[in-house]
């Protein structure tokens, strides 16, 4: 079918405007099928401004074999999309609306300008050439009882959409003020779609803290440690933490989150231990914690001969077990400092995590990312259960997935006859 045909009997709604909903809207505009996106909020793209806030982490650059198992689960229905648009097919499209990308020192993939402002921008000018339409301030209502999709704008009018095909691209539950706040949830179920309860992931983990800790300390970084958790076969995740007034976040606590807040939900609580020298051996920090100098108090001796910071001196009285070692102990006080015990007692709401496990159950779509109870329908993204720690897996997975689902709707459109 030519591209003329696609746009006379193609008429497609993505809701959503993030970066899955966009990437779903500039695949199918290309092929010149007519395109609509809806979104609740004033402006496209709230939430990948924010993520960009700090640098825009876009992938990472290690290979294929090494990133697909940070999906976990979700993998079985990631990899294949993932494949089809890998990294070096996103670093390419940013380079095609004149962002070229860069690899950071820890192979993460950022835009040269390091910002998402730029690349937004562009993107939706090119979408705009492309012949995209936008409706924002236009929250999603779900379908009425003759399936077509309804609308209901600043004004409280209603809208009724019909739409040969929708992209669902409405994102997970974490930063609700971006507009990604779950709430198709109900529409979805009411559909008999199964969703997986949505909870926070990339997110931080409550410690009950001494008041004076929490008051001294929050804030400050804990630099250079590994962080594990018993049982785990994997090695130690090497990385930063933060200590926060309620308890720690960080690069390093969420790679191995989901771990940690699943263990709390079926145990009610988790232990994270860590690593506060790990550039050192035990036996090497114990023989110089063993050369202690004459008139040095315990925490002055910790920072000299244990090499550790204020923050670390001051951990070592929160963890979890007995608060105290002899002063002159140095092997049990060097096993300590490689083994900081912290009970994690709860997961921070999942509005204040980076981003959302659980979604649309992954039985619940085929190939093509449609739903198998409700055809036509597509979804992508963070709305799917699947979940990975950040370092650009988040958003290469939802621009690749709303590839595949752009792609599907094509062959969906491609196999209507005219009549239909």
């Amino acid at each position: 079918m030519d591209a003329g045909a696609l746009h006379r009997h193609g008429r497609v709604a993505i809701v959503g405007a993030g970066p899955g909903g966009l990437m779903a809207a500039e695949v199918l505009a290309r092929a010149g099928v007519a395109v609509t996106v809806f979104d609740r909020m004033p402006s496209a793209g709230r939430k990948f401004l924010l993520a960009g806030r700090g640098g825009l982490n876009l992938t990472h650059s290690e290979p294929l074999d090494v990133m697909l198992p940070r999906y976990g689960a979700g993998r079985s229905v990631v990899e294949a999309a993932v494949r089809r648009f890998p990294p070096d097919a996103l670093r390419a499209w940013c380079e095609s609306l004149g962002q070229p990308t860069f690899v950071g020192s820890s192979g993460r993939v950022f835009p040269e300008s390091f910002r998402a402002t730029p690349l937004l921008r562009a993107w939706l000018a090119h979408l705009t050439e492309l012949g995209v339409e936008f409706r924002m301030r236009h929250r999603f209502l779900g379908w009425g009882d003759d399936g077509a999709l309804r609308f209901e704008d600043h004004t409280g009018t209603i809208h009724v959409v019909d739409a040969d095909a929708t992209v669902l691209a409405l994102g997970g539950a974490s930063w609700p003020r971006t507009g990604s706040d779950g709430g198709w949830v109900t529409s979805l179920s009411a559909r008999g779609i199964t969703v997986v309860p949505l909870r926070p992931a990339n997110g931080g983990f409550e410690i009950a803290w001494s008041p004076r800790f929490a008051e001294r300390f929050a804030g400050t970084p804990l630099k250079n440690v590994a962080v594990s958790w018993p049982g785990s076969t994997t090695l130690a995740v090497r990385g930063e933490a933060m200590i926060t007034v309620a308890g720690i976040e960080g690069g390093a606590i969420y790679a191995i989150g989901a771990a940690l807040r699943d263990t709390i939900e079926r145990d009610g609580s988790a232990v994270l231990t860590v690593d506060l020298h790990p550039d050192v051996s035990v036996d090497t920090l114990a023989a110089r914690l063993a050369k202690r100098r004459s008139g040095d108090s315990f925490a002055s001796h910790l920072r000299r001969a244990g090499g550790l910071s204020a923050v670390g001196v001051a951990l070592l009285d929160e963890r979890d077990g007995p608060r105290r070692v002899a002063i002159d102990d140095a092997a049990a006080t060097a096993e300590l400092i490689k083994q900081v015990r912290l009970r994690l007692v709860a997961a921070r709401p999942i509005d204040r995590a980076i981003s959302t496990a659980g979604g649309v159950a992954l039985d619940e779509i085929d190939e093509h990312f449609m739903m198998r109870r409700f055809p036509g329908v597509f979804a992508v993204g963070e709305m799917l259960d699947w979940e990975a720690p950040t370092g650009g897996y988040l958003l290469q997975a939802t621009f690749s997935t709303a590839v595949a689902a752009a792609e599907g709707v094509l062959r969906r459109l491609e196999d209507r006859s005219p009549a239909e």
